[in-house]
Order: structure tokens, then sequence, then C-alpha cells
């Protein structure tokens, strides 16, 4: 199934995105910026509702953060006892914010203003959906509705990442709420208490560079991949080996590096779990072609591979484990999958004018209430050119109650018809 790139816009903001995580089911936060040059375009976050109308998703700005001269790259999100905490990667540290969730009126999310942690008043803007649907909603402002409100409140910054150029690449929270892992331009994994974000260990095995890491489910496990090729498999307990090492088998004998990892739970199994990876080809000639794997992360395993259009830039896996999404690297395309089969079941060609630098599932098993749509599954990416996109997947059609019942009576009838004839 393939998609038209505009049918999913949701906004444009006025900086390059890098990185996107869900708040809610339905609140996304969207992150990048221009860097530390005076550009005059601004580093920071957005925060985003999303909601549905009957005929498309729409989104409406709750909250806008600038971060001054730190551009925002990474980002990991967990909810912990009924507390939000958010890590922002700034070039060499890792920002903890604190998120204070509220309920407001939603007249007065409409007509007022937000104030950011750093105590200027910025005034909610409309998105590109939103205008659509505002002089709506603003006719039934009378309404007691209640909408959620975030508040973001700034704590520790450590450095995570040291040598010449230090620059933090990828953090995650692990599902439990107790550690923090970090990794970096100097291939080290660094494993950190979590909210205290002191160090506790440093893992040693990857010779350059981090590109990505991921907790298990469960958390006692976690996996990185390094611009040396390897996919490490470790246990996040203690400061030990690597459990396991993993080199990309592609099906042509190609030389390919990991790009992206990602654990997933088992759809319906929550005790079990599977690893989905990404790789690119490390030859540049000829046409670009990536993989999506999936693997059994206890023996290390690969059991399903398929070859992708051209190379991949991102990687997401929904929280119930069922779909799993990938991003381009040149057409700026997005494509869903099944996780246990890894079968293509929607193709959206050059959603974005960029490559794709972020991807993140619509939640099912998140905070607050879900979007109800007539989508089996919605995908939200984001690039470079400044645009948040969503792609829905539609429910799979199936044959209304009226028509089998139809169908039945007609069965049945001609059965008769059949029988009386025969004699039977």
């Amino acid at each position: 199934m393939a998609r038209n790139r505009c049918d999913g816009l949701l906004a444009k903001v006025d900086f390059p995105l890098y990185t996107l995580q869900t708040l809610t089911n339905r609140h996304v936060i969207v992150a990048g910026g221009g860097g530390a040059s005076n550009t005059g375009v601004a580093n920071g976050f957005e925060i985003f509702e999303l909601s549905h109308n009957g005929s498309k998703f729409v989104a409406e700005e709750v909250m806008r953060h600038e971060t001054g001269p730190n551009v925002v790259m990474n980002l990991s999100v967990r909810n912990i006892q009924n507390r939000t905490y958010l890590t922002a990667g700034q070039e060499s540290h890792c920002q903890l914010y604190k998120v204070n969730i509220r309920m407001v009126d939603a007249a007065e999310m409409r007509r007022g203003s937000f104030r950011a942690e750093n105590g200027l008043v910025r005034r909610r803007r409309r998105t590109v959906s939103e205008n659509d649907n505002i002089s709506k909603m603003d006719n039934n402002c009378n309404t007691t509705e209640k909408r959620i409100s975030f508040e973001m409140r700034p704590g520790d910054s450590v450095q995570t990442d040291f040598g010449e150029d230090p620059l933090q690449r990828v953090v995650s929270i692990s599902p439990i709420g107790n550690l923090m892992a970090t990794g970096g331009v100097d291939g080290l994994v660094r494993v950190w208490s979590f909210p205290q974000m002191q160090l506790l260990f440093e893992l040693q095995g990857h010779t350059k560079e981090l590109d990505d890491l991921d907790f298990s489910p469960c958390g006692s496990k976690l996996v990185s991949i390094g611009k040396d090729g390897f996919a490490h498999v470790w246990s996040s307990e203690a400061k030990a080996a690597p459990l396991l090492q993993l080199t990309c088998q592609p099906p042509n004998g190609t030389k390919f590096l990991f790009r992206r990892c990602k654990f997933a739970m088992v759809e319906d199994k929550p005790d079990q779990h599977r690893m989905f990876t990404v790789a690119n080809p490390l030859s540049r000639s000829g046409k670009q072609r990536g993989l999506l794997q999936l693997w059994e992360p206890d023996s290390g395993v690969l059991q399903k591979s398929v070859v992708c259009n051209e190379a991949l830039s991102a990687l997401t896996v929904r929280d119930d484990g069922r779909f799993v999404g990938v991003g381009t690297m040149f057409s700026g395309s997005v494509d869903i999958y099944i996780a246990f089969s890894l079968q293509r079941v929607l193709h959206v060609k050059s959603a974005h004018r960029m490559f794709v630098t972020g991807l993140s599932f619509l939640p099912v098993r998140g905070y607050g209430p879900s979007i109800t749509s007539r989508s089996e599954a919605a995908l939200l990416s984001i690039s470079v050119d400044n645009c948040l996109v969503v792609h829905a997947l539609p429910e799979r059609s199936t044959m209304p109650a009226w028509l089998a019942i139809i169908l039945i009576i007609f069965v049945l009838f001609c059965t008769f018809c059949v029988c009386s004839y025969l004699g039977i």
C-alpha cells in the first residue's frame, strides 16, 4: 500500500528535527536545532497533542522550549511512579528534565499562553493541521473539557562522553526506570543510576563511536551497535564482557554495518522479547539497499532478514511489539512491517524531502486515553526538513455483519434447494 507524501503532514517547525519520543498516548515531543553557530535557527524541543477529527490526524502545539546554543540530538522519556522524566543529549552532556503534567481547561489552553522552564512566556501557536478545525473549536469554547498541560523543570546535567571532540550520540532509560545508558564518539557504553544520574560502570567492547543502544523490555539486557560493525548484547546489571557479539549477516556476502537496534516484546507474551536491527552496505558503489533483520537475543540466531529498497536511517517498534517501522536515507520514505513475519504492510514514498531522522509509533499501552481512529497503527516521522508527519495503517477490511448474515441465509437456501431437487 502506498501513500502520498502530504497526506499526513501534522506540523512544520522552524528548526531541523533530529529526535522524537511519545510522552502519552496522544502527546509527542520533537527536538533538534541549528547548532551552536549563530545562524538564527533555534535549538530546543516542542510538544504536540494529537487527535483525530474523523477523517485525519491533527496536531496542536502545547509547549515550546529553547535550549540556547545547545542542539538536542537525542531524547529518552520514561514515566516512573507517576513522575515523567526526560533526558536530552546536548553536545557532550545529558540534561535531565522533570516533566510536571497537570489538567487545565481546554478553552484556557486555546486562549492563553504557557510558561517555559526558563521563565519566558511563549504563546501557543497553531499548527498546519490545526488551522483546518480551529473555527469549529472556538465556536464550542463554552465546554468544560480538560486538557493535559506540561511544565519542564531542568534537573542535573552530566558529561557522558569524553575525548577530543566529545558528543553524546544516544541515550536510553530502562523500562523499569532505574538505569540510564549513554553512548558517544569515545565508543564506551556508560550505565548510570536513574534519576540520580550517578555513573555506575563503563562497558568496553567497541573500537569506534556508537550509533545506537537500547534496553530489553525487562531491563536486564542492553544492546549497543557501533561503527566498528559489531552489535554487543550486555547484562545491564554489572560490568562484564558482552553476553553476545553479533555481526551483520547479509544474504549475498556483502559487507554491511549495523545502523540502528531495538529490543521489543513479543506480542501478547510480555515475558519474551525479540531484537531488530537495520544495516547498510559498507561500500557506497552501486545501489544502496539496507537490511531489516530479526534476531533471537538469547542465542544470537538470525531468524529473518528482508532487503529494503534503499539504505536505512531510522528504526522503531510499537510498544506492544506488533509492528516495526523504518525510515530511509535518500528518498525520505517510510515503511511499516509486521514484526513476527517482516511482511511489509505500508510504504510511504518520499514522506520527507530529506532523510528520516526519527520514528515513533503512537503507543497503545502508554499513559492517558488513546486516540480513536480507523487505523490499525499510526507511525510518526521527522526529518531535517522540519516536518512532523503521521502515517496511518488502515484497518484491514472485514465483512459487515449484515452481509455475512445474508450470505449465510443464501447458502442455506441454496443447500435446501439442491437437497429438495435431489430428493434428499
